[in-house]
């Protein structure tokens, strides 16, 4: 499975919002810095789909707010 994500880094908490079956928005409390937020997501999105951290890859987006994720 293929996402599209809207990260919100420095958020107060975690969360993970369904916009539409492929695209989420997912808040984290990690700041945008040396990757932090983009682990921060992966561990998020792992909770939030009950799957294991190494099954979520980033695909693109890694320096970007908006990032391709693939989930398997």
């Amino acid at each position: 499975m293929q996402i599209l994500v809207e990260v919100k880094p420095n958020s107060k908490h975690e969360a993970v919002e369904k916009i539409t079956d492929s695209v989420y928005k997912v808040r984290v409390r990690a700041p945008a810095q040396e990757g932090k937020a983009n682990e921060a997501v992966i561990r998020t999105l792992a909770d939030y789909f009950k799957v294991a951290k190494g099954l979520i890859k980033l695909k693109t987006g890694k320096t970007s707010r908006t990032k391709v994720i693939t989930i398997g």
